[in-house]
């Protein structure tokens, strides 16, 4: 076992009650797990998203903790959160890191691997 190891899974989903593709926007959630795998307690301390809609715009968003809080998790806890991202294209993709502290004060990062924001059907 890792001393650092935070795994993190993601999944999108679409929210036509908050889109207006005439406008366009296209309003996508997402919920995010962190699960400490770690032998260690580890806190997330800011997040950098990369965010790419179909026309190739990116945006990056960094900041500090994540839906306002820089959770401290113990070996084996998990926390979750949902938010959201506005494209202007129905297809999109996200991606990004978050850095963290360990018990020993040492940073590290741990990479968020890109998902796809797509409204239903829109990919075959």
């Amino acid at each position: 076992m890792k001393t650092y190891d935070l795994s993190v899974t993601v999944v999108p989903q679409y929210l036509p009650d908050e889109s207006d593709p005439a406008q366009p926007q296209y309003v996508f959630a997402y919920t995010v797990q962190v699960v400490n795998r770690g032998s260690q307690p580890a806190q997330i301390i800011s997040r950098h998203w990369i965010i790419t809609d179909a026309d190739q715009r990116v945006e990056e968003v960094r900041g500090l903790g994540v839906v306002g809080k820089q959770p401290l998790l113990a070996p084996g806890e998990v926390f979750e959160y949902t938010s959201a991202c506005p494209l202007r294209t129905p297809v999109g993709t996200m991606r990004g890191a978050y850095h963290c502290v360990g018990e020993n004060g040492i940073p590290f990062d741990v990479p968020i691997a890109e998902f796809v924001l797509a409204v239903p059907n829109v990919l075959h």
